[in-house]
């Protein structure tokens, strides 16, 4: 008798005890989710206040380095630009010692008496080293009478052994165009027979 009501007695409160116990979990769930939102919020307000101002005197250090930059910048473009100007100058010049001497060796090359002496091709060089390297064609400057002058030497030699010449340029500056004019271009020989041959004289 005592054991029949105490079993009816506990198959009433089981489902109770079940039903209290899975609320209790639903809650501690959703206490958690809570939770979680809330540590999630947080962390999205402590992420949106964390990025502090940048300050006046960090912004007037970083507009000085760029403006050191720029100015930088402006001299590397300004030496690139003078020295394209140079070099422009000195290669395409008409009044270049470069293009000078460029000219009258071709006049050499061309000219009847010079390949008869030397043979072809002729090739033209500036001065030697010690060490037997060739520099540039010499040449001088100078002001007569209010106009500039330029005096040119370099060596020539062709395919006949043993055949050297030098090669004595000389050019005025015209007053009107301002360009170099030849004045006298002509070649010794420097082996037996010595000899002068005028390529060109306009004295």
């Amino acid at each position: 008798m005592w054991g029949q009501e105490f079993s009816h007695i506990e198959s009433v409160l089981r489902p109770r005890m079940l039903f209290q116990g899975a609320k209790q979990n639903i809650w501690t769930q959703e206490g958690s989710l809570r939770a979680g939102n809330n540590s999630k919020q947080v962390s999205v307000q402590r992420s949106h206040k964390g990025g502090a101002p940048v300050s006046a005197a960090q912004k007037v250090k970083e507009a000085g380095r760029d403006f050191t930059y720029f100015i930088v910048v402006l001299v590397g473009i300004g030496i690139t630009g003078g020295l394209f100007y140079v070099i422009f100058k000195e290669l395409f010049s008409s009044s270049s010692p470069s293009k000078i001497y460029g000219n009258a060796l071709e006049k050499c090359r061309s000219h009847p008496e010079v390949i008869g002496v030397f043979g072809e091709p002729i090739k033209g060089y500036g001065e030697s080293t010690r060490r037997g390297r060739r520099q540039l064609v010499s040449h001088i400057q100078y002001v007569k009478d209010g106009l500039k002058y330029m005096r040119l030497k370099f060596y020539i030699e062709g395919s006949e052994k043993g055949k050297q010449g030098t090669v004595h340029v000389e050019v005025k500056e015209n007053p009107e165009s301002g360009r170099y004019e030849y004045r006298y271009i002509f070649v010794d020989i420097d082996t037996y027979p010595r000899r002068t041959i005028v390529i060109e004289d306009n004295r």
